[in-house]
């Protein structure tokens, strides 16, 4: 006959153990860590670091890391995680990897599929087909170009990046180095976004009047940003007048067929 051995663990529910020979007893302890109602992934995950940039709003922030590779930000370490230490061989890497929170699209609710402003915003993919930023998880990942790295500020270590598709203020999770010899795949395909690639850029004109309160890097960054035509697609009012957050600034612009002019 076989005996039960009757215990609680720590979710005080019972467990019987059946132990089927007298002459071998072995007493396990088993925990387990329900989680807490309302807990969700994010509860356990600590951000560590923050960008700054010239972009204040979420219009015009590049739809991709490294289409505006002038683009300059500044990743800013939380007090916890301002130990150099941590970031030590860190020079040697040109790239890293961000991963962080699109803090702008939170939702309680998800929706299996969504509408890719590429595609017009008309047709339904999965949203795991896309990049959308309405997620189950709001999760972004992005590749930068490392400038240069500063290792004692006020604000601890301070890395200096380009090509960031992040606004300012952006909550950083992680960091991560990039390594060519396994993140890039050239035989890699893209699906229904290769018939959405990188359309002619849109010739962008912006007055003296505008150029003289920005610096050059930042102008070039302006340009970048603007002739990748921050407009959704199923918008194209040429009467219509757009503003963007830069620099502290409210850029106005129109577009009129292949030309963006900034007023």
């Amino acid at each position: 006959m076989s005996l039960f051995y009757s215990y609680f663990i720590r979710t005080f529910r019972t467990v019987y153990l059946p132990i089927p020979d007298f002459r071998r007893i072995f007493v396990c302890e088993i925990k387990t860590f329900p989680q807490p109602a309302g807990c969700t992934p994010s509860d356990a995950m600590k951000q560590i670091a923050h960008i700054e940039n010239d972009l204040g709003s979420k219009f015009g922030v590049p739809r991709q890391s490294g289409l505006a590779t002038s683009l300059q930000s500044r990743i800013i370490f939380e007090p916890p995680y301002r130990n150099a230490d941590a970031l030590r061989g860190l020079e040697g890497f040109s790239h890293v990897w961000l991963i962080w929170d699109f803090s702008e699209a939170h939702r309680e609710k998800w929706s299996p599929t969504v509408r890719p402003p590429r595609l017009g915003g008309n047709l339904r993919m999965g949203v795991f087909a896309t990049r959308s930023p309405f997620r189950p998880n709001p999760i972004g990942l992005s590749v930068v170009k490392i400038v240069k790295i500063e290792w004692a500020t006020k604000q601890g270590p301070v890395i200096h990046v380009e090509g960031a598709d992040l606004m300012n203020g952006t909550p950083l999770w992680d960091i991560k180095p990039y390594l060519p010899l396994t993140d890039c795949r050239p035989e890699a395909t893209a699906g229904f976004a290769a018939e959405t690639a990188r359309q002619e850029p849109l010739q962008v004109t912006i007055p003296e009047s505008v150029c003289k309160r920005l610096t050059p890097i930042q102008v070039e960054a302006l340009r970048e940003i603007l002739a990748e035509d921050p407009r959704p697609h199923y918008q194209d009012d040429e009467e219509r007048i757009y503003g963007l957050d830069y620099a502290g600034m409210n850029i106005t612009f129109r577009v009129r067929g292949k030309e963006l002019t900034v007023l």
